[in-house]
C-alpha cells in the first residue's frame, strides 16, 4: 500500500478503486448466479431498514476520521512552516552577533535546515521516526551553549535567539510526532470490515435490471474505497506525491544563501 503513495494521486486512487471494484463485482456476480431476484426480493424491507441504520453509523466514523486525520495533516503542514520561520528567526537574529559567533550560528541554522530537507524528512517518509534525541537540532544547540553570551553586546537579542532555538525544538518534535499513524490499526479494522459490509450488502437486492446493480455495486465500492484511501494518505503526511509541502525549508534555505551572497 505505501508504495502508491509514491504514484501521482489519480493513478493510485484508480489502482485501489480498480481491485476493490473487481473484487465486489465478482461477489456480487456470484451471489446472483446462487439466487434470483425473486428470492432476493423476499427480504428487501427488512434489508433495507438494517442497511440504512448501518449506513448511517459507519458514515458518521467515517466522517470523523476522515475529519482527524485532515486535521493531523494540516497541523503537519503549519508545523513544518513555523519550524522554518524560527529557523531563519534565528539566523536573522544572528546577524547582529559579533563576527565570530554570528558566523557559527548562522551556519548551524543552514546545516540545521539542510539535515531536516535532505536526510530528516526522507527518514521520516521511510517510517524511520528515532529522532528524538540527537539530530540536527542537538548540533545546533551545542553550537549555541559554545557562544561566549558575555561577548554579545545585545543581550535581549541574544535571549530572543535562544527563545526561537527552544521553539525550533519544540516544532521538530510536533514534525516528528505528525510522522507517525494518527489511525490505530483498530480503527482501520472497523473501517475496512465497516467497507467490506457497506458494499456486500448491495449484492443482496434484488434488482431485475442487473446492469443498473452493477453500476450502482461499483459506485458504492468506489467511494467507499476513495474515502478510505484518501485517509491512508492523510495518514502518512511526509510520505509520497501527496506528502506536506517542503517549500518552507526551500524557502528558508534560499532567503538564507541569498543574505549570505549580499554580505
Amino acid at each position: 500500500m505505501q508504495n502508491l503513495l509514491y504514484l501521482p494521486p489519480p493513478v493510485s486512487f484508480f489502482i485501489v478503486s480498480a481491485i476493490t471494484t473487481l473484487l465486489s463485482l465478482a461477489g456480487l456476480y456470484l451471489v446472483r448466479r446462487k439466487y434470483s431476484a425473486e428470492v432476493l426480493k423476499e427480504n428487501h424491507e427488512v434489508a433495507a431498514i438494517i442497511f440504512n441504520a448501518f449506513g448511517l453509523f459507519y458514515g458518521v466514523l467515517v466522517a470523523f476520521v476522515v475529519f482527524v486525520t485532515w486535521s493531523g495533516y494540516d497541523e503537519a503542514t503549519k508545523n513544518l512552516q513555523m519550524e522554518a520561520s524560527e529557523a531563519l528567526d534565528i539566523f536573522h537574529t544572528a546577524a547582529t552577533f559579533p563576527e565570530s559567533p554570528k558566523k557559527t550560528i548562522q551556519q548551524g541554522v543552514r546545516d540545521y535546515l539542510a539535515a531536516v530537507y535532505n536526510d530528516e524528512v526522507p527518514k521520516m517518509a521511510e517510517g524511520d521516526l528515532q529522532l528524538y534525541s540527537g539530530g540536527a537540532h542537538n548540533t545546533l544547540r551545542i553550537l549555541f551553549s559554545q557562544v561566549d553570551a558575555s561577548s554579545i553586546p545585545n543581550r535581549e537579542l541574544y535571549g530572543e535567539a535562544l527563545r526561537c532555538l527552544n521553539n525550533l525544538a519544540q516544532y521538530r518534535r510536533m514534525r516528528i510526532f505528525a510522522g507517525n499513524n494518527t489511525v490505530p490499526p483498530v480503527i482501520w479494522l472497523v473501517l475496512l470490515v465497516g467497507g467490506v459490509f457497506a458494499v456486500s450488502y448491495t449484492f443482496f437486492f434484488g434488482m431485475k435490471n442487473l446492469r443498473a446493480q452493477y453500476l450502482i455495486t461499483t459506485t458504492l465500492t468506489v467511494t467507499v474505497t476513495s474515502i478510505l484511501f484518501l485517509v491512508y494518505v492523510l495518514d502518512h503526511p511526509f510520505t509520497g506525491t501527496s506528502r506536506v509541502s517542503l517549500a518552507p525549508l526551500r524557502e528558508a534555505i534560499a532567503a538564507m544563501q541569498g543574505d549570505s551572497a549580499g554580505e
